[in-house]
């Protein structure tokens, strides 16, 4: 059995097409996303729509969450003053712009999904099992991701939110079997050296047993960048993501 992750879009039409171009290929039985549907880039509605047209059983993210129940916006000292102001900008741009459908849809998704494969069983999430807006990185301290693992009684675990995607095996114990946390990488605003759009490709081996019966590919997609930089600047949405996007792109290619 075959499945795809895809987390994070951000309103960016543009990856998003090419990923599900691109898992088309992939042909998995079933295909996931980790939430964050909404804010910077235009097409928070069309990427909504598609979601629900492709019938991708989706989870709640922190924007999509604060989209959904018009949470407050509050600034987050890792940002500079310039993206707290585009942040803000972005999301109230949404939260006008977004129709009352694709409103209700956001309001619906669940925090998590639990799933199963090859007798696995795997937690879905944005951020982690206790929040979405919790960032767990790949260096997270071990005893945090072992009790997160206890908590919630799984195998694996696979999360979005950071926009860094990796790997990370967890060693067993005397009373644990090793376990697996992946992050999925982000499809519409990557922060990794390539800045291509990633997603997680996860595959089960028939007639192995326990996490090394899962085949997990880290799959990174070019897109078509200057079109999402064309959409930012000819809308609504502050410049601040058209040069991230801009300035990202041109020192991927160096």
């Amino acid at each position: 059995m075959k499945i795809a992750i895809i987390s994070d879009i951000h309103a960016n039409l543009p990856a998003l097409k090419a990923v599900l171009n691109d898992i088309a290929s992939f042909k998995p039985d079933q295909v996931y996303c980790l939430g964050d549907l909404t804010d910077a880039a235009p097409w928070h509605n069309e990427v909504i729509e598609l979601i629900q047209e492709m019938e991708i059983p989706a989870i709640m993210g922190n924007h999509d969450e604060r989209i959904a129940f018009d949470h407050p916006v509050h600034s987050l000292s890792k940002h500079c003053l310039a993206e707290q102001r585009a942040r803000l900008a972005a999301i109230n741009y949404t939260k006008q712009n977004i129709t009352p459908a694709n409103k209700a849809f956001l309001s619906t998704l669940p925090a998590t999904l639990k799933i199963e494969l090859q007798g696995l069983r795997i937690l879905l999430v944005h951020g982690s099992p206790d929040s979405n807006e919790e960032y767990l990185y790949e260096d997270a301290e071990e005893n945090r991701l072992c009790q997160l693992f206890e908590k919630e009684q799984v195998d694996v675990i696979i999360s979005g939110h950071t926009h860094l995607s990796y790997l990370r095996y967890l060693p067993g114990s005397r009373n644990q079997e090793p376990k697996l946390m992946i992050n999925a990488g982000s499809v519409g605003r990557s922060k990794e050296n390539d800045r291509k759009a990633a997603y997680l490709q996860l595959e089960s081996i028939a007639g192995v047993s326990g996490i090394q019966a899962l085949k997990p590919v880290i799959r990174k997609v070019a897109y078509p960048v200057e079109e999402t930089i064309l959409g930012i600047r000819n809308s609504p949405i502050s410049d601040f993501y058209a040069d991230f996007f801009e300035k990202e792109h041109a020192e991927a290619k160096i």
